[in-house]
């Protein structure tokens, strides 16, 4: 499975990305979780199975959900962001892709 999660620059989501890993390294789970900047998204979408948005760009869920019709997008919660609360935001990613 393949999560991306996307931000202005592709910088502060990356801290997010390392705290999503150890959370499903310790589930045994397989995982590839990307930060890139949203306008890099179409060099990065192929494969995936979500793309979260950082609550900065929460305004272009719109544009990227018609953009990539068949990906589901979600807005990453700003408490899980603010907390860098990778178990959390990871948890709700699985459960958006299992819909």
């Amino acid at each position: 499975m393949k999560i991306i999660l996307a931000c202005a620059a592709g910088m502060s989501t990356s801290m997010l990305v390392e705290r999503m890993k150890e959370s499903a390294d310790e589930k045994r789970m397989e995982l590839e979780i990307e930060a890139v900047p949203v306008t890099s998204l179409c060099s990065h979408a192929e494969g995936t199975d979500i793309i979260l948005l950082g609550p900065q760009v929460s305004y272009m869920e719109e544009k990227v959900a018609a953009d990539f019709p068949s990906i589901p997008v979600r807005v990453i919660e700003m408490m899980d962001y603010g907390m860098m609360n990778g178990e959390k935001v990871l948890a709700d990613a699985l459960s958006q892709m299992s819909r």
